[in-house]
């Protein structure tokens, strides 16, 4: 019981029974959600809290040390390149999967005939939104949206970030950090300290995340009963066979014909693969990304802090690509609506050129009505698939981080700097160590820094190897 997987393993079975029984129970004589289910609500919502409270700092220190971090890589522009053009041809691969299976498996056809009810999206992707929100509002990113109501007149508002924003005020301040030099020096130490205090506060948070999926699943259960889930299960088998296809085969592939072995790719990455999966968060899952990257895959740290970080916020095979194939598939079928060529190739360029929506934490959704938007679907469509949002959330993150730790191997491979010796090295102790790390701030880059996979210990253990 203190490995990690089995934790989470259990915390999904004992979600499911919770939600279960909280369903049956119903609602309160007032039509309000009974004590279960409000608990069970709760939890689940206070997690996902957590996780985004830690998003704001850690994008923008992750970003800002992995830009300057390239000062120390000697062809950086053509890492950079490569790095964005595989994450390009994956991407690739991965849509045209999700688009084929669509079109085989007709997962919209049978949902049809249910009692599935459209609903108009909460948050809403469009070309348009996704261009002027790159530009900065304020220097956080941040904005406050609310309104009246009618009856009392009270208003409601609330705060939120936007991601994007951060991210190009993130990269800005690290190029100009990057261009100043030397004068920049306190301002990098200072901001690679913090990173280093966020990726441990954030630690602590990934730590109670079995506690947050009982919650989470258990409320999803509640919310929305066997009965709607149950109609989608079609849908879900459809979709989790594109994301095995894509993280079992396509990925293994890429493995092969760069001569690395599979079996250490995928021992690994796992850590991170099993933490995407329960965190739902490529952010929230980015420190131990990028130390499986380093320390597991060989590829040097100059290079990873600017591979991994840029990846956790744009490469999304699973909820970018796999995803929004699958389920706009899905919508138009459940609508009786035939797509064309046109719109499949739509679906293609939106996936490879508009991953970027979906900004590195669960928001698989603007990506979503951003393909629906661009194809002319009708965006109620969204609603069908709230159901099993959380369900199909874990499976979408955990190839995102699988791809996001893959690029950089291929690239460093391909450019002559992955340490192999380090890839192929045994897997012993933990992937997730915060205390070496003034250790590795003495070591060189140009070898792989970090302790090799035999030195690692930490009493916080990862998951299982």
């Amino acid at each position: 019981m203190t490995s990690f997987g089995w934790q989470i393993l259990a915390a999904l079975v004992l979600g499911l029974v919770l939600g279960g029984i909280a369903m049956q129970l119903g609602p309160d004589a007032e039509g309000n959600p009974n004590g279960l289910h409000a608990t069970l609500a709760t939890i689940g919502d206070s997690y996902v809290k957590l996780l985004r409270a830690a998003v704001v700092p850690l994008i923008f220190t992750a970003i800002v040390s992995s830009i300057v971090g390239l000062r120390k890589v000697t062809n950086a522009a053509r890492l950079a390149g490569q790095t964005l053009l595989w994450f390009a041809i994956t991407a690739l691969i991965s849509v045209t999967i999700g688009i084929a299976l669509g079109v085989l498996f007709q997962p919209g056809s049978a949902a049809s005939q249910t009692e599935l009810k459209p609903e108009d999206p909460s948050s809403v992707g469009t070309w348009w939104n996704f261009l002027i929100g790159l530009v900065p509002a304020n220097f956080l990113g941040l904005g406050v949206s609310g309104g009246v109501d009618a009856e009392s007149g009270a208003l409601d508002a609330s705060a939120s970030f936007n991601v994007l924003q951060i991210i190009v005020i993130s990269a800005a301040v690290g190029i100009a950090a990057l261009k100043i030099g030397e004068k920049a020096e306190p301002f990098i130490k200072l901001t690679e300290s913090a990173l280093a205090i966020i990726q441990k506060v954030l630690w602590w948070i990934i730590r109670v995340a079995p506690i947050g999926t009982i919650g989470l699943i258990g409320n999803a259960v509640a919310e929305y009963g066997w009965n709607k889930m149950g109609s989608l299960t079609w849908f879900v088998a459809v979709l989790y066979l594109g994301l095995a296809l894509v993280l079992f085969v396509v990925y293994p592939v890429l493995v092969k014909t760069h001569g690395l072995s599979i079996k250490q790719y995928f021992s690994g990455v796992w850590p991170a693969v099993q933490l995407g999966f329960v965190s739902r968060s490529s952010i929230g899952t980015l420190p131990l990304t990028q130390r499986v990257t380093e320390r597991n895959l060989g590829v040097p740290r100059g290079y990873a802090s600017f591979a991994v970080p840029l990846g956790a916020t744009t490469k999304m095979d699973g909820c970018a690509a796999v995803y929004p194939a699958v389920a706009a598939i899905f919508i138009a079928q459940f609508f009786g609506i035939d797509l064309t060529i046109v719109q499949y190739l739509l679906i293609v360029i939106v996936s490879v050129v508009g991953s970027a929506a979906t900004a590195g934490t669960t928001g698989a959704t603007v990506m979503l009505t951003l393909t629906l938007s661009t194809l002319g679907l009708p965006l109620e469509g969204v609603g069908l698939l709230l159901a099993v949002d959380p369900i199909i959330d874990m499976g979408r993150t955990a190839v995102n981080v699988a791809g996001q730790a893959l690029v950089p191997a291929i690239v460093a491979k391909r450019e002559g700097i992955l340490d192999e010796s380090l890839y192929n090295a045994p897997r012993k102790g933990q992937a997730f160590d915060n205390t070496d790390v003034e250790t590795e701030a003495d070591l060189t880059d140009d070898t792989a820094s970090g302790p090799s996979a035999d030195e690692i210990k930490d009493p916080e253990p990862a998951g299982s190897r």
